[in-house]
């Protein structure tokens, strides 16, 4: 398969025996679900209970935990299991033919399910490294703030969020990737440490917590380091406030089916935990064993595994973006799962010209779905690692951006409904309502969605107000109803330069001409508005 970013062997991996193949043995019930039902709190955290309660999701049996001893009789049976999923309701196990009618004779299997899509096994072909494209450059820069991601931040408008004072803040990210070297220790994500933003760990490939192992693949650094990265007078991730949780389901040696499950697993564990976004830089079609390889006609949302607890996640609450593909220039130029899912919010690159990354993957899905969703930064796109800014190229890098204007919109809004989210970030986008097989509706626009929604809301009412004269020369003024507590005025890389308090105007006639930011804050609320200083 192909996957967007990097991929991986799981300890132990080896050339699969033509007599075996992974298989998804499907189980009839859950016996003990009533105990759940009678005590949510057993299985799912408060924060994932008032996260369903908020958007008026209610709970079912995909919730309730797996029964155990069905994966005891599996493991009484022979079969080694270690990866199993309660929202399937399944467990896979390496099975030969022979063990397959043997599963499919025992009382509490319902079906078993084949990874397989084809009975012949090709060659194992090179394994192609996701952030193909790469340009990998390290800077020095000396601006203030935003820094290198303020290109960025601004081709998606996310910037008037951040002013009203919206950059994540008590929002959860479970970032899904491929390892996470030197977030414990590196500066540039000192001050997610500091804050206590990094709330769980653990490596689905492994079995055990070491996400920061130095040996595994620091993809994972630089997907949370768009998101959530900081480096004074350098860089600002697009939702440096956002609470994360990092989760590996990637080895980034080689390409096998079971990491499907890996981030199921992750998916159902985040759910647990309460996240509110799951962002996946990872994709599908192409594995070391061709017996599993995806076709075209897969790519319809329903097939793959992955897919499938992708839409799961998102009918619990988590708004879910994944990474389309960087294989806009190969044979395979399509989108991969589960970027394939109607309900999965997929990204496409752009250039900071605006235009589609020549390797962002193609769409639409294999059932006419418009594919990409929409699309951000994703060449040459600034980010961190351990302690340094770099510019990388991927759909991979684009995604966690656009992850962290989600996680502001939703901190705005917190019980909007999410396939509304999705739905008003495709219409606000730069070519709604016309769209291109490779960049989707277009370039996402979070703070046109403010706005609207704004504008709309029975619960957010805006104060009337106006700044006069814009473009301005010497004083800037605010007329307004309310009284104005203060206005502050930031530059184009987001540095606040000038701050008044209780009045109504603002000297400009010393700033260079340009494009600037007020911030007005009155009793009720904070507004921003851009003005031009000529």
């Amino acid at each position: 398969m192909k996957k967007l970013l990097l991929f991986c062997l799981l300890v132990g991996y080896s050339t699969v025996n033509a007599q075996t193949e992974l298989v998804f043995v499907y189980f009839t019930d859950k016996p003990n679900k009533a105990a759940f039902y009678a005590n949510p709190l057993s299985e799912l955290s408060q924060k994932s209970l008032n996260r369903r309660t908020s958007l008026g999701i209610v709970l079912n049996d995909q919730d309730a935990p797996i029964e155990q001893s069905y994966i005891q009789n599996l493991q009484n049976l022979g079969f080694t299991v270690t990866d199993y999923s309660k929202w399937l309701n399944g467990a896979a196990v390496n099975a030969t033919p022979a063990q397959i009618t043997v599963l499919q004779t025992q009382p509490y299997v319902q079906s078993v399910g084949r990874f397989a899509k084809n009975n012949t096994s090709a060659p194992k072909t090179a394994v192609q490294n996701k952030w193909n494209p790469v340009s990998e450059t390290q800077k020095t820069l000396t601006v203030f703030d935003y820094g290198s991601g303020s290109a960025q931040i601004d081709q998606i408008n996310l910037r008037p969020l951040h002013l009203t004072g919206f950059t994540g803040t008590g929002i959860s990210i479970a970032v899904i990737d491929a390892g996470f070297p030197y977030v414990d220790t590196g500066s540039a994500f000192e001050r997610l440490r500091n804050n206590n933003q990094i709330k769980a760990v653990y490596d689905f490939v492994t079995k055990t917590p070491n996400v920061y192992n130095t040996s595994i693949s620091n993809h994972g650094s630089a997907v949370l380091g768009a998101i959530g990265g900081y480096i004074e007078n350098t860089f600002v991730g697009s939702a440096p406030d956002a609470d994360f949780y990092l989760y590996r389901s990637e080895n980034a040696v080689g390409e096998i089916p079971e990491e499907e499950l890996y981030w199921i697993e992750a998916a159902e564990e985040a759910d647990r935990k309460g996240v509110d976004i799951i962002t996946a830089s990872l994709g599908y079609n192409v594995f070391d064993d061709s017996r599993y390889n995806y076709t075209y006609s897969d790519m319809n949302g329903t097939t793959s595994f992955i897919a499938r607890a992708a839409e799961i996640a998102a009918n619990k609450g988590i708004f879910v973006l994944a990474a389309a593909g960087n294989s806009g220039a190969q044979p395979w130029h399509y989108i991969m799962t589960p970027a394939d899912n109607a309900k999965v919010f997929s990204i496409g690159s752009v250039d900071a010209a605006g235009s589609s990354s020549g390797f962002s993957s193609y769409g639409p899905n294999s059932l006419g779905v418009v594919k990409p969703d929409g699309s951000s930064r994703g060449s040459a796109a600034a980010t961190v690692t351990n302690g340094t800014l770099t510019s990388v190229s991927g759909t991979s890098i684009a995604t966690p951006i656009a992850a962290g204007g989600v996680a502001c919109l939703i901190q705005a809004f917190p019980s909007m409904n999410r396939e509304q989210i999705r739905t008003k970030l495709r219409q606000t986008a730069s070519l709604y309502p016309v769209h291109t097989d490779q960049m989707g509706y277009g370039i996402l626009n979070f703070g046109s969605v403010y706005n609207q929604v704004l504008n709309t809301s029975e619960i957010v009412k805006k104060e009337k107000f106006a700044l006069f004269p814009n473009p301005v020369k010497n004083i800037l003024n605010v007329a307004s109803e309310g009284e104005v507590i203060s206005l502050e005025i930031y530059d184009n890389l987001g540095k606040l330069i000038r701050k008044n308090s209780g009045q109504k105007s603002v000297k400009v006639e010393d700033f260079p001409k340009g494009t600037y930011y007020l911030k007005i804050k009155m009793k009720n609320d904070t507004f921003y508005e851009k003005f031009l200083k000529e």
